[in-house]
């Protein structure tokens, strides 16, 4: 698909009942006509007036092709945000949407005088994964398992259960410009140091000993797992297994996710993790 320019998308509030009903639709769209967590139009509305943002992308037809959804609410006394959700639609992914979208939203998280938005992602969805440590600069904050239970009715979710990463993405300009140069940095070192873990198809990456070593870690995940899922319902499950482990493992063992990269022989993507040095 030939890139748009910015201003062929413009990314506000949403506003009308149609724009709502829109939203909705996508919803359904995205997670499949059984998606059990769908956001319903009256609550897109109301979130916004209580600081929320329910947002859109819009082409130059005014048609929505993509929104963010996310409530707000306060911990230890810091406001913040969880955002709930975010989608674009297929025929329109790949222009840097998802991005700009985001970008709306920590604007006026700002705007309300909030210090951080958090929110969720499957850890095997490899473009995300990129999109969130390379593009965004987050940090991850915990691997919780089955977050939003085994079975939600989507497609998505089928045979992999909603195993998440959850995240924490900084408002404040500075705090972001440090977190870009740290993974940056991350993926400068990871080829020279790094010793591939998770890998649902290679036996050797299994073994735990790692952990006591303290060396760089990448943990692998498929480049698509979709296409995985699609063709091979076992092996889908299998590096969910392979790689909820090398999560668990490595993160209650003192590691943190210092960046994201990718290769393609063989393809895949590589969480590159670290143990920060006690003083």
């Amino acid at each position: 698909m030939t890139s748009l320019p910015d201003n062929a998308i413009t990314i506000r509030s949403l506003s009308t009942q149609a724009e709502l009903d829109a939203c909705v639709a996508l919803q359904y769209e995205t997670w499949g006509r059984d998606f059990k967590d769908a956001v319903p139009a009256s609550i897109l509305q109301v979130n916004q007036k209580i600081g929320g943002v329910s947002a859109g992308a819009f082409d130059s037809k005014g048609e929505l092709v993509g929104f963010v959804f996310g409530m707000t609410g306060v911990e230890n006394g810091a406001i913040v945000q969880w955002s709930d959700m975010l989608a674009v639609r297929p025929d329109a992914r790949g222009q840097g949407i998802g991005r700009r979208l985001k970008e709306f939203q920590r604007k006026e998280v700002a705007r309300i005088g909030g210090t951080v938005i958090y929110w969720t992602f499957d850890p095997l969805v490899a473009r995300n994964a990129h999109l969130n440590f390379n593009v965004l600069g987050v940090r991850a904050v915990e691997y919780v398992k089955d977050m939003y239970g085994k079975h939600t009715g989507s497609d998505l979710h089928r045979g992999i259960g909603t195993d998440r990463l959850v995240v924490a993405w900084d408002v404040k300009d500075d705090h972001l410009a440090t977190r870009k140069l740290e993974t940056m940095s991350a993926r400068k070192r990871f080829w020279n140091a790094a010793k591939v873990i998770g890998d649902a198809e290679r036996r050797e990456t299994r073994t735990k000993d790692w952990v006591k070593d303290g060396i760089m870690l990448a943990l692998a995940v498929p480049e698509d797992i979709a296409e995985i899922q699609a063709a091979n319902a076992e092996l889908a499950s299998k590096w969910r297994t392979e790689t909820r482990a090398a999560f668990q493992t490595a993160l209650d063992g003192g590691y943190v996710i210092a960046g994201f990269a990718t290769d393609k022989k063989p393809p895949r993507g590589y969480y590159l993790l670290s143990k920060p040095t006690t003083h």
